[in-house]
């Protein structure tokens, strides 16, 4: 669709009282201008441009993180005088060169906009019916939104703003107002400029473009959204909670029609940009964030939060923190493991109770059980690190690497200060330091003579 979207984020924000652009607010950890990016270029939309303003460099830094690869270029062009959403397209028209095909104008708060929601809109305005469309919905509570008084031919007649609604208008005009705008962009370009900023906050309104194009000779009309989720905004920390606990939902419904067993689905918060294979079970209280994704007949949680973490099938992750990590197929982890980032669980291995593990390979069978740090190893198949294990990787300048062999059985309370090489099917006896390379099959035992002082105790209790 050679359609245009215009994203805008100018706006301070004022009401979510933070030292933060409104549009940077995460939503199952996925800030909300990247929704609406996401949801115009799935809708087709070849060129996006979001307009910046209050904390420009923060938006455009998310911008460019989230989208260096997409096939898609997102434009950034900043408003530097907020003078309203009309002059704010009139700055992206100007910038980029805006004069043909369908112009989307969306709110950069409206991250529950869906992609054939935006698509649906671009055609109204594509073929030359109409000049203009307003996005419009039914919320079960339209108090403060406003209201669209249509014509008998169906175009709009007028918008009428909460304040100014008659208690009758107010009961009986039930279709509200998105405040969102698809375009002709040849009539927007030609018109844009006839906005005027005559109104007591001196500034050039968008919806004035409507009358304009009614004036010109063109029709307007509406977009009504099937799913009136999509047309809600942002504008509180309450409003926040209330579309993230939507998306929340929404999303959850989606893995449980494709086969993933939420045990209670409002204690779930699964990301956008998160897939989940079915005969999965979510357990309450799980955050499935970023590029997450989790393979088939796996149990995630309870109390478990995986950051973009690539999960395989036949996994149990239990009360378990992942942050980049890759657990291959049957895979234990939990309760209470720690997997940093570049932690990589090969097939059937295991990270158990209070164990934490860090940019280290764990092979195929091997199993830290509890009690441990893993830090720059890498580990070999059936591996077995009794309790109380540490590699002591960081010498106070440099991070070193530590390497295990094949079926080494490590003593609890094992201390391998790296860097060192412990050979395959190798022992270490419990309680050991150990600071040389072990050979293949061999035992290292690092211990002082125990010492006993017959009587002591009895002496040292009896002084007190």
């Amino acid at each position: 669709m050679d359609a245009t979207a215009i994203i805008l984020a100018a706006g301070e924000g004022t009401r979510m009282k933070s030292n933060h652009a409104k549009v940077s607010h995460k939503i199952l950890g996925k800030p909300m201008i990247n929704w609406i990016v996401d949801a115009t270029i799935a809708a087709g939309c070849s060129r996006v441009i979001v307009v910046v303003g209050s904390h420009a460099d923060e938006v455009r830094a998310l911008l460019q993180d989230a989208y260096v690869n997409s096939p898609i270029t997102v434009e950034t062009v900043e408003q530097v005088e907020r003078l309203g959403t009309g002059h704010a397209v009139k700055v992206a028209i100007e910038a980029c060169g805006i004069d043909a095909g369908p112009v989307v104008v969306l709110n950069g708060d409206l991250p529950l906009i869906q992609a054939d929601t935006v698509a649906k809109f671009a055609q109204t305005v594509d073929g030359g019916t109409y000049a203009a469309a307003a996005l419009t919905f039914t919320p079960p509570e339209p108090f403060g939104y406003g209201r669209i008084e249509l014509d008998e031919d169906g175009s709009i007649a007028r918008i009428i703003e909460q304040k100014d609604c008659t208690p009758e208008q107010s009961e009986t005009l039930l279709e509200c107002n998105a405040g969102c705008y698809a375009f002709d962009g040849a009539q927007l370009k030609q018109h844009i400029g006839e906005i005027t900023n005559d109104n007591a906050q001196s500034e050039y309104y968008l919806p004035d473009m409507l009358e304009i194009l009614k004036g010109a000779g063109q029709s307007v009309t509406i977009f009504h959204c099937d799913d009136y989720r999509d047309g809600l905004g942002v504008n509180s920390r309450a409003q926040l909670a209330e579309l993230t606990a939507i998306a929340r939902d929404r999303i959850n419904a989606h893995w449980m029609a494709e086969g993933v067993t939420f045990l209670d689905p409002t204690q779930a918060w699964v990301g956008p940009d998160a897939t989940i294979g079915r005969d999965t079970i979510v357990w309450p209280q799980t955050h499935l964030i970023g590029n997450t994704h989790v393979g088939e007949n796996c149990q995630l949680g309870p109390n478990s939060r995986l950051i973009d973490t690539q999960v395989g099938n036949g996994c149990v992750v239990d009360e378990t923190v992942s942050i980049e990590a890759v657990l291959e197929n049957n895979v234990n982890c939990g309760p209470r493991a720690y997997l940093r980032p570049g932690t990589h669980m090969l097939d059937g291995s295991k990270a158990g109770t209070h164990v934490e593990i860090k940019k280290s390979t764990i092979g195929r069978g091997s199993k830290v059980p509890h009690l441990s740090y893993i830090g720059d190893t890498t580990m070999g198949e059936g591996v077995n690190v009794g309790a109380g294990s540490i590699t002591c990787n960081y010498d106070g300048k440099h991070k070193n690497p530590t390497t295990i062999g094949d079926r080494t059985f490590i003593g609890s309370d094992t201390m391998m200060v790296a860097p060192v090489n412990i050979g395959s099917d190798a022992v270490t006896g419990a309680g050991g330091t150990i600071t040389k390379d072990v050979p293949d099959g061999a035992l290292a035992l690092e211990r002082t003579k125990q010492c006993i002082i017959e009587g002591w105790g009895t002496r040292h209790n009896a002084g007190n």
